[in-house]
């Protein structure tokens, strides 16, 4: 199934850490475009350990996008044994540290004597007054990886809906550049005969007005040379050709499955290459108008290619 580089996952766990508490562990899983898979990992130090076995997930799962995996942790108030009935629940004070507060605290005051004393909220944010348990390290990784497995099957269907839009998108685009195609290539050896009549009327008026003294048949061959020589040059169906092979080429990818992002990007970059060309042995203004349309499409579709893996 074809996917888009970006989505977006997230998956919860709990985790004990004894005395009764219990911690609600979150694990989001964000992806962005990029050329190449690149991972970053934003985990608290309990949920280190599970770095490499959620790179291995995203490596197995993932070939292009930036995608980064974030975790935090909250010690969950609801769960049974809360602090009410357990008061060591969320931690034991450290006397040491608290005293230590204290005697800083004091000697800030007589220099300062106006002030105010620390709130009891400030106290315990002090770092190290409380000693919070932790939990076991396997509990923290084993948690880390249940609910970052979850993350990115979630990361991985929203980026399988986005993709399943795009195809959408894009398939609407070539359906009407095939439309444009059909309108104009009849059309274009009517354009062509035209542009070589009036080509050939300014000619022989030129020729005629500079070799008077030649005779008529040498100076319409001339003419007939000049003409096929330039209608040799804006011939255009070879562009038609490999622009309806193109975009064959674009529907046959999109209706694949897998990665095909680079696939698509040079697509992109051919069919722009058959348009310019269009617009530049163009012969009359209907022409110019269709060439100018395709690049216009064709720029839409680079755009949304952009997003697919």
């Amino acid at each position: 199934m074809i996917s888009s580089m970006t989505g977006y996952g997230s998956a919860s766990r709990q985790v004990s850490l004894g005395a009764g508490v219990v911690a609600d562990l979150q694990v989001e899983c964000r992806a962005v475009n990029s050329r190449f898979l690149d991972l970053g990992f934003r985990l608290p130090d309990e949920c280190r350990g599970a770095e490499p076995a959620l790179r291995e997930m995203a490596t197995q799962s993932l070939s292009r996008g930036k995608v980064e995996f974030r975790a935090a942790w909250r010690v969950n108030a609801g769960a049974a044994n809360a602090p009410k009935s357990n008061p060591h629940a969320l931690g034991a004070i450290n006397k040491d540290r608290l005293d230590a507060l204290y005697t800083l605290q004091e000697k800030a005051q007589d220099a300062f004597p106006k002030a105010q004393e620390l709130s009891i909220a400030e106290v315990l944010r002090w770092p190290g007054v409380v000693s919070e348990p932790r939990g076991e390290e396997d509990s923290w990784i084993t948690a880390a990886v249940e609910a970052g497995r979850a993350a990115l099957a979630a990361l991985m269907e929203s980026r399988h809906a986005e993709g399943k839009a795009l195809v959408g998108v894009l398939t609407s685009i070539t359906s009407k550049m095939r439309d444009i195609v059909k309108v104009i290539e009849p059309k274009v050896p009517e354009y062509v005969a035209q542009y070589q009549e009036k080509l050939t009327e300014r000619l022989s008026e030129a020729l005629a007005a500079q070799e008077q003294a030649k005779a008529g048949a040498e100076l319409m061959e001339r003419i007939r040379q000049e003409v096929v020589l330039y209608a040799v040059r804006i011939d255009v169906a070879e562009e038609f050709a490999r622009l309806k092979t193109h975009l064959q080429a674009v529907d046959t990818a999109l209706a694949g499955r897998g990665p095909v992002g680079k696939r698509l990007d040079f697509l992109m970059q051919e069919l722009n290459r058959e348009a310019n060309t269009l617009s530049s042995k163009s012969v009359s203004e209907e022409c110019t108008q269709a060439a100018l349309e395709l690049k216009l499409f064709i720029e839409q579709m680079r755009e949304q290619v952009q997003n697919l893996e």
